[in-house]
């Protein structure tokens, strides 16, 4: 294995699993993945429909918590969601999954969340990671989960009827995150009333838990009437004025430079370098958002072939030690626990911005010693294997001679697997 492949497998992907076939072309290799559709299949797809009857059922049952069929289904579902990460043939492109699901972060700490999250994953993100950025859009802000998540739901409009008849009010929330977080950011310094301006054109989207299937529901009659002006663009009222305004944020030029910024973060350097932004963000502004070539472009990134400057996050920790040792999903019990147990919990974000991207936020004392404490124990899956070959089958040329010479040394199989998994080069990407 060269330095390049090694890089493409761990830098670009979810790590080797076991000893699969090497790609002869690693960068043609990624690209692949761009091009072909998502291989993803569940056998019980996730879809609102079914999380949000699941959320009507308990809200009319209140069955205790253990019994909560919400709960049971994101158990269900988000385990799947893992054990696919592990067995994908096509880690790039899942790992493009992952980031634009944190993007637009939609976070279980919000309980009605829970029964439709892997539906958000599902319908709202994995469907456009390699199509425009504004389909994505549009998809995310339409979806029950973060309807809910940011509390749209209850947003109404003061003039509208629903708002004179029951005199609620304006909940901007899903304006100020979705331009703060998810496309012009702070970069195209809008005003609050910019915010309020945004959140009265998305007056009226909301759900109908009562409807068969429940799911998104333009409500006209909780819509605040007028034109509303944002950042300096008019936009007519009801429905189609809010597409409009989506469509407008989604091909700002603040929106591609910010985008740009996010996505070479996550790929290339903790702190962007400012010439990998400007290719990514012309990419944005001459395709019109295209996600796929945008991606595309990070691999002819010159510093995103550089090995180890990333720390791995903790879920891409897990589930590289898992694809490492090539262990089958269905024979690590409790995943959703592990992720929890390491301080990153399955779409569990403590707030709309997602989880970190920067290793200072990962690397702490505590957060480490977690690490090693649950390496240490899923080492002992190595039976009787060749820990050498593990190491140079999922590192190659990466794997530091120092680390090679503690695993030949180590006392046991399972404290040089231990010694693999914990190497500072199998902790970064």
């Amino acid at each position: 294995m060269d330095t390049r492949t090694a890089q493409a497998l761990v830098r670009f992907g979810l790590g080797r699993r076991g000893g699969e076939p090497l790609p002869a072309d690693p960068a043609a290799w990624l690209l692949d993945q761009l091009r072909q559709p998502d291989q993803t299949r569940f056998d019980d797809p996730p879809t609102a429909a079914a999380g949000l009857a699941a959320l009507r059922e308990d809200r009319m049952t209140k069955p205790p918590p253990g019994e909560s069929r919400s709960r049971a289904l994101f158990n269900a579902q988000a385990t799947q969601h893992l054990a696919n990460a592990i067995t994908s043939p096509a880690p790039f492109r899942e790992r493009l999954v992952w980031f634009w699901t944190n993007h637009f972060t939609v976070s279980v700490k919000r309980g009605a969340c829970a029964p439709v999250a892997a539906a958000f994953v599902e319908e709202a993100i994995r469907p456009h990671v390699t199509g425009r950025f504004g389909d994505m859009l549009l998809a995310v802000m339409r979806h029950p989960a973060m309807l809910l998540y940011l509390d749209n739901v209850a947003s109404i409009g003061p003039d509208s009827r629903a708002g004179q008849k029951t005199h609620r009010g304006l909940n901007e929330n899903l304006a100020r995150e979705c331009l703060e977080l998810h496309t012009v950011s702070p970069l195209a310094r809008y005003t609050q009333s910019d915010v309020t301006a945004f959140a009265n054109i998305l007056t009226g989207w909301s759900i109908d838990l009562k409807a068969d299937p429940p799911g998104f529901r333009y409500r006209p009659f909780a819509h605040e009437p007028g034109e509303q002006t944002l950042l300096q663009r008019p936009f007519p009222p009801g429905e189609a004025g809010g597409v409009a305004a989506l469509t407008f944020l989604a091909n700002h030029p603040a929106t591609h430079r910010f985008l740009a910024a996010r996505l070479v973060r996550h790929f290339v350097a903790d702190d962007p370098p400012p010439d990998a932004v400007r290719v990514i963000e012309g990419v944005l502004r001459d395709t019109g958002g295209d996600l796929g070539a945008a991606s595309a472009a990070l691999l002819t990134l010159h510093a995103a072939w550089t090995p180890g400057t990333k720390l791995r996050t903790p879920m891409e920790y897990v589930v590289a030690s898992i694809r490492t040792l090539d262990v089958p999903p269905a024979r690590v019990p409790n995943l959703i626990g592990i992720m929890a147990g390491l301080g990153q919990p399955l779409w569990g974000a403590p707030a709309p911005n997602g989880w970190s991207d920067q290793a200072a936020d990962w690397a702490g004392p505590e957060s480490m010693v977690r690490r090693v404490d649950w390496a240490t124990g899923f080492a002992g899956r190595i039976g009787n294997r060749d820990v050498e070959e593990i190491a140079a089958n999922a590192l190659g040329p990466l794997l530091r001679p120092e680390t090679r010479d503690a695993i030949r040394h180590a006392g046991s199989r399972r404290d040089a697997a231990a010694l693999l998994l914990t190497s500072p080069e199998f902790q970064r990407r």
